[in-house]
């Protein structure tokens, strides 16, 4: 097994079964995997922020950050590796509201700049684990395309 860790406003992916994707402590920040079940080719973004249209040299500098850039891009990247997109599986955790964020509500923001990106796609998310005010860690299993998501003690699959 060979663990590859998501930051903060970072991505990894893999096409190795071996291979297991994971980010830390989700919050506001959204966590979305992608995985084409016929390759065995998947990935993990960990975005903090819903759109980089306010802060266009930073998603420059790392489109990771941002949901509508780095799920973009993360996507892009799959492809790149031979993955197809009608067949990603699309899973997402996380834009929980972590300090009663009734201001900005990050959390919430994040999520509809996902859904507003996939539904522009016609992509669908096939499982999701969102909102509340609890911090999550999730998993992309790569032999499978199988996602965990641990809170609290508890695990459940998506």
């Amino acid at each position: 097994m060979n663990l590859h860790i998501v930051n903060i406003s970072d991505m990894k992916l893999s096409d190795k079964s071996e291979d297991i994707i994971v980010t830390y402590s989700l919050g506001s920040c959204l966590g979305v995997t992608a995985y084409d079940p016929e390759t065995g080719i998947g990935g993990m973004v960990h975005c903090l922020l819903p759109n980089a249209s306010s802060a266009r040299s930073k998603a420059r500098t790392n489109p990771f950050m941002f949901v509508n850039t780095g799920v973009a891009l993360m996507v892009r990247k799959i492809m790149d590796s031979g993955a197809v997109k009608s067949r990603l599986i699309f899973k997402v955790a996380g834009g929980a509201n972590m300090r009663n964020d009734t201001l900005f509500n990050t959390g919430a923001r994040n999520f509809e700049a996902l859904k507003k990106l996939l539904a522009r796609n016609e992509v669908k998310i096939t499982a999701q684990d969102v909102g509340g005010t609890i911090p999550r860690t999730v998993f992309l299993h790569l032999d499978t395309g199988r996602v965990v998501v641990r809170s609290l003690g508890e695990e459940k699959e998506l």
